[in-house]
């Protein structure tokens, strides 16, 4: 044969198996994508029963994982608040040692505040361990279990709450997934059936701490460094009751007296600028008669402060309870105060009167100096 021809026929079988291998690759990648579809069809979130079987061990998985990460976390926290917290009583003690107790029962607050967050760690921190070892139990099962109540419970009522902490939310947006959203409200809004723990709805609270505990916490940080403090001031301080204002005052009575005495001291004191010109005494005899005519404004002036505290007095020395002596000691110090003011009017037309005359004098004594 032919070289030639030989030639020919190997190429033509090379060129026949070069186009038999592509075909079978497209049919294989069109089988493959046809295969691909209906493995994600089975496996799609419609089908409920393969969502389940597969959810189950991706929550477990899930939930192991945020629970040690949070483990971890929480014992980091623990120790760099340990550090805070005595940088902060020590601060306190220097404080109450230089005498500068207002300053220490403004910041003692805050140490309350941080040993609370504490404690509430450390109880989260056993939940969490606790919640862990009995995974496989929440995971078995669709309720939530009546032992594992509490400490679910309690963790999805401080996760937003310590926001240090972000994987607390991501363990109850997984409880949240698997039990249903009522339950999460239940525990978040406190509901009676939550099941809370109280020692961490007590420690994660807002509320101001009271007096004793403030002073509680003083004692022992005063006590801790050694110092001698007197701590009389600071219980006086938070036993006394601060008086409630938004209701309004009690003492009706010296209310009314002052309201009106006041405008018309007011009123004599603007008076002499209403068009009279400044008085300038020439003689002495001129002198001591403006000075009679203007002592009566403040004889009357200080009369009627003298009655309004008489009369303040009696109307705060009488019992509350009594309401007829209430009444009628107003009327009588509403009628004092306005028979002062009639007075201090008069007085106040004396001194007008006065001032005219001293200026009639002054116009005609320079009339005189000026003709001669």
């Amino acid at each position: 044969m032919h070289p030639i021809s030989e030639k020919k026929k190997t190429r033509a079988n090379i060129n026949n198996f070069y186009f038999l291998c592509n075909s079978t690759l497209r049919t294989v990648k069109r089988s493959s994508l046809k295969h691909h579809r209906r493995v994600s069809a089975l496996f799609d979130p419609k089908m409920s029963l393969l969502n389940q079987l597969f959810n189950r061990g991706v929550f477990g998985a899930k939930c192991k994982t945020c629970l040690s990460l949070a483990i971890s976390r929480i014992k980091l926290l623990q120790n760099k608040r340990d550090l805070q917290l005595k940088h902060m009583r020590k601060e306190i003690a220097l404080f109450l040692q230089a005498g500068q107790e207002p300053i220490a029962r403004i910041r003692v607050e805050h140490v309350i505040r941080e040993q609370n967050i504490w404690a509430a760690y450390e109880i989260l921190e056993l939940f969490c361990e606790f919640v862990l070892a009995r995974v496989p139990i929440l995971e078995s099962q669709k309720e939530c279990p009546s032992e594992l109540r509490e400490a679910v419970a309690s963790i999805i009522f401080a996760a937003p709450r310590c926001s240090d902490v972000p994987d607390l939310l991501q363990i109850k947006n997984l409880f949240s997934a698997k039990y249903g959203k009522e339950f999460v409200n239940a525990a978040t809004e406190l509901r009676p059936d939550s099941s809370v723990n109280r020692a961490i709805i007590e420690k994660l609270s807002v509320s101001t701490p009271s007096g004793e505990i403030r002073l509680k916490v003083l004692k022992e940080i005063a006590q801790e460094y050694i110092i001698e403090w007197d701590s009389s001031s600071t219980e006086a301080e938070f036993n006394k009751k601060h008086e409630d204002l938004l209701a309004g005052s009690k003492q009706v009575c010296v209310e009314a007296a002052v309201s009106q005495v006041p405008s018309k001291q007011a009123y004599i004191k603007s008076s002499p600028s209403n068009g009279i010109k400044p008085i300038f005494p020439i003689d002495a005899k001129q002198a001591s008669q403006h000075r009679q005519a203007s002592s009566p404004v403040s004889d009357v002036t200080l009369l009627t402060s003298g009655e309004i505290e008489a009369s303040s007095k009696n109307c705060t020395a009488g019992p509350v309870s009594d309401i007829k002596r209430e009444t009628s000691r107003s009327s009588d110090v509403l009628e004092r105060a306005r028979a002062s003011i009639a007075s201090a009017e008069r007085a106040t037309a004396a001194a007008r009167a006065a001032a005219e005359l001293v200026n009639v004098k002054f116009g005609s004594m320079k009339l005189k100096g000026a003709s001669s």
